[in-house]
């Protein structure tokens, strides 16, 4: 069974889609915690961090690249924005296949908040 961002890769759910190539796709988050809150993923499911291998490391280059450049086009970038991925039930994962959070457009606190 596919997990919910496989089904948004197959178009099968919908979502609000703000870029995508060959290997990433990234959308508006349904819950933002921010002004811009985005998830980017990649198109091959990796459940977790744990699960990445020495052939997915430009995969996963390519993700904080599409990360930096989103916030480039969307004006935060030079302001500062804040990336995040979870890995596992303790460390906030809730949906199990490799995201990154971009999230924008406001003043960000450590720890997170």
């Amino acid at each position: 069974m596919d997990c919910l961002f496989c089904k948004i890769i197959k178009r099968e759910i919908p979502a609000d889609i703000v870029y995508e190539d060959d290997h990433v796709l990234a959308f508006n988050d349904v819950n933002p915690k921010a002004p811009v809150h985005q998830l980017v993923i990649p198109k091959k499911h990796i459940a977790t961090l744990n699960d990445i291998e020495e052939t997915d490391l430009a995969l996963v280059g390519r993700l904080q690249l599409t990360a930096a450049k989103l916030a480039h086009e969307q004006g935060f970038a030079e302001d500062g924005y804040r990336v995040v991925m979870n890995c596992n039930e303790m460390g906030g994962q809730t949906v199990y296949h490799i995201h990154m959070h971009l999230m924008g457009g406001r003043a960000f606190t450590w720890p997170a908040g």
